[in-house]
């Protein structure tokens, strides 16, 4: 276990892709990780769990199927489970996602977008 404090500008550095989400800890069964997003991602759905965005830096829009949640830096938003949601950011957006350890970023649509998630 890594005792020292991690440093979310130092992790975000280390991001070259949009929505391709990195894994900087885990909390007991959950991962904390990092995503810089531009654009829009696909419209899913996590069945077995809820998800959380806390943004960063930039602007994000959580479209869900009755409203549209618009988050600035410092906010969050947890999408809850089962709730089909399209995150949407006209510039880049850094974030951190909080979720069950292996949880599939594109949820039950899958296709291109489907990431990896890697440490770092």
């Amino acid at each position: 276990m890594d005792l020292d404090p991690i440093d979310l500008a130092q992790k975000l550095s280390l991001v070259s892709e949009h929505w391709s989400p990195k894994a900087i800890a885990r909390l007991n069964d959950y991962e904390i990780k990092v995503v810089k997003i531009k654009g829009e991602f696909v419209w899913h759905t996590h069945e077995e769990t809820d998800e959380l965005f806390l943004v960063v830096s930039g602007r994000l829009t959580i479209r869900l199927r009755d409203r549209d949640v618009v988050l600035n830096p410092g906010q969050l938003f947890v999408v809850p489970r089962g709730v089909e949601h399209c995150p949407v950011a006209e510039e880049e957006v850094h974030a951190v996602l909080i979720e069950p350890e292996g949880t599939v970023n594109t949820g039950d649509a899958g296709g291109p977008l489907t990431a990896r998630v890697e440490s770092i």
